[in-house]
């Protein structure tokens, strides 16, 4: 179970990085400090468990994914979209639509995920 809680979250830094590369083309630590609304100290934590998919910061601390850590990023962002479009569309309040999208995107299987998509669209 510990594992997956330290995945899940790795997920969620990814995915916000993505998320504000797309807004505003660079992102910092304190960029995804005050999306996530976590501590600086929390962000770079993350960062550095996450080599595999985050490149250290840059001399202008400039925080960049890897070509691992932007598809995974893309495949977990792609997830909260459909599902929160999918339960915005069933009638749930936007709100909780995208937090439980930010909670199932976590737990889906690939395989489950696909037939649901291609059932859907």
């Amino acid at each position: 179970k510990r594992k997956q809680q330290a995945t899940t979250s790795g997920e969620d830094y990814l995915e916000a990085i993505l998320v504000l590369q797309m807004q505003k083309g660079t992102v910092r630590s304190v960029d995804v400090a005050r999306h996530m609304e976590v501590s600086k100290p929390s962000v770079s934590h993350a960062v550095a468990t996450l080599r595999m998919e985050v490149s250290d910061e840059d001399s202008d601390y400039f925080l960049h994914l890897t070509d691992v850590g932007r598809e995974v990023a893309e495949q977990i962002y792609e997830k909260h979209r459909f599902f929160t479009e999918c339960l915005i569309a069933a009638g749930v309040d936007p709100k909780t639509a995208e937090a439980d999208a930010c909670r199932i995107e976590h737990v889906i299987s690939d395989e489950s995920f696909q037939k649901l998509k291609k059932q859907l669209m």
